[in-house]
């Protein structure tokens, strides 16, 4: 079983305090997984931790965001207080796609330099300040898997993406297969999962109207839900995806066909 393979391990879990990063950490502490948050969200990120320990769960919670460098510090001070030698997962899945009030996207040209940098920041940069912090630790103890969360909108035009996410998540998937060539010969496998449309309170804002337009273009006829993706991200962390490194697991229902 998938779930085997986390027994008794470690994982850290970018934006787990809400949406697929919330998900995705409690699947990790129901396969017998300890987790760590890490979210600028101070109150959802111990709300989810509190949910994490009922589940009879090893967790706790590290604030702040993984746009500033710093959070690497922040890590390695984490794994210095808990007596642990690193982390044996690490799921990247905080992000964000800044939207107008009623949930569209700006036109690229509209885009001020500053909201550029600071969805490149948080999507991008987040991502390499954390494989930073939790490569080396992996390296030392002979191996682990890493699961970045790109995008559908990486790979093609989407109505609804803007153009600073869209490029981040292009990023996020030159980054994945670089950083996975660099460290598979330590035994360390990283990859990455696209998501098409997923149910979240962000797609809501969009209107039923554009959700429904989407559901009627995708092949198997619905939007995703965090656990389809959640489900992606465990199977690529488990030993059942053991041969598998620097790919991209495209979860979008057929819209990426």
């Amino acid at each position: 079983m998938i779930e085997s393979s986390f027994v008794g391990k470690h994982a850290l879990v970018t934006g787990g305090a809400s949406g697929i990063g919330r998900e995705i950490a409690l699947r990790l502490a129901r396969a017998g997984c300890g987790v760590c948050i890490l979210d600028i969200a101070e109150e959802a990120a111990m709300d989810t931790v509190r949910t994490l320990r009922g589940l009879g769960a090893p967790a706790d919670a590290l604030t702040c965001s993984c746009a500033d460098e710093r959070v690497e510090n922040a890590i390695s001070a984490y794994l210095d207080e808990q007596s642990l030698g690193g982390f044996d997962f690490l799921a990247n899945a905080a992000g964000i796609s800044p939207k107008l009030p009623n949930g569209r996207r700006q036109s690229a040209w509209e885009i001020t330099p500053s909201e550029w940098r600071r969805v490149m920041d948080v999507n991008l940069n987040g991502c390499f300040h954390t494989l930073r912090a939790v490569l080396p630790p992996m390296i030392r103890r002979g191996g682990g898997a890493i699961v970045n969360i790109s995008s559908l909108a990486g790979r093609r035009y989407t109505a609804i993406a803007g153009a600073a996410y869209a490029t981040s998540k292009a990023g996020i998937e030159a980054m994945t297969r670089q950083f996975a060539g660099e460290a598979a010969p330590f035994g360390i496998r990283i990859n990455a999962v696209a998501p098409g449309r997923i149910e979240t309170p962000m797609s809501h804002l969009a209107g039923a109207d554009f959700n429904e337009d989407i559901r009627l273009s995708t092949p198997l006829r619905r939007l995703g839900m965090p656990s389809d993706v959640a489900d992606a991200v465990l199977f690529l962390l488990s030993d059942r995806a053991s041969f598998i490194t620097g790919e991209t697991l495209v979860v979008s229902g057929g819209r990426g066909l």
